[in-house]
């Protein structure tokens, strides 16, 4: 299983260990920021999956880090962590695009439960249906889990990346420059590609010499 990506952006140093260390232990890969343009910052350096944002920051309203957010990646999905309850504060929010909303106190359980749900509505936003089957391949795409003939395939991140890259455009054709620009922009190399398509097949074709999953179509 390949660990979703969450970035956690929040003032408090204690928040952030906490959410951590809780997200470590069930498979979440945690990126941290401590304000708004750290955060900025981040969701244009990293692959993220998921935000989860605390409204009340040192340096920007957590309002104005949503719309910036929109601007760019309006189908990134955003969970809004607020010691906030007012009404006005939660309907901006909602308004700009965050995907819901979770006042502190929290518990880890129901936080866990609202971020895979923002995942499984950005998926159904793009059209990408949340559980994927093909043949003896099924990929659960919110919670990352890939398995052929009931086996649990184990994928690196960026394994993981062009599968599900691969998937959402399921039935159509991906050129490397394509791949490459999504996934590595500039500094992409065909070479590099191949070999990575090369592991995906050894994991998940039942014969990677006669694949039946990842087609190549040559020219």
């Amino acid at each position: 299983m390949s660990a979703p990506r969450v970035l956690v952006v929040d003032d408090e140093p204690a928040i952030r260990r906490l959410l951590r260390t809780s997200l470590a232990t069930q498979d979440w890969r945690v990126i941290e920021a401590g304000n708004g343009m750290s955060a900025l910052a981040a969701v244009k350096a990293e692959e993220i999956d998921v935000v989860l944002l605390d409204l009340g920051l040192p340096d920007m309203d957590g309002i104005e880090v949503i719309r910036q957010i929109r601007l760019t990646l309006p189908t990134l999905p955003i969970v809004v962590l607020s010691v906030r309850d007012d009404e006005r504060g939660k309907v901006a929010a909602l308004d700009l695009g965050a995907d819901d909303y979770v006042t502190k106190p929290f518990g880890m359980a129901e936080l866990i439960a609202r971020l895979r749900a923002a995942l499984r509505h950005a998926l159904q936003k793009e059209g990408t249906i949340p559980l994927y089957v093909s043949g003896d391949l099924n990929v659960d795409l919110v919670r990352r889990i890939v398995t052929r003939s009931g086996d649990e395939v184990h994928l690196s991140p960026r394994e993981w990346d062009i599968l599900r890259l691969l998937i959402r455009h399921a039935g159509r054709v991906l050129t490397h420059k394509h791949i490459l620009g999504q996934l590595w922009g500039a500094n992409g190399d065909v070479q590099q590609l191949r070999v990575y398509i090369r592991q995906l097949r050894q994991k998940l074709e039942i014969n990677p010499e006669r694949p039946q999953h990842i087609i190549t179509e040559t020219g």
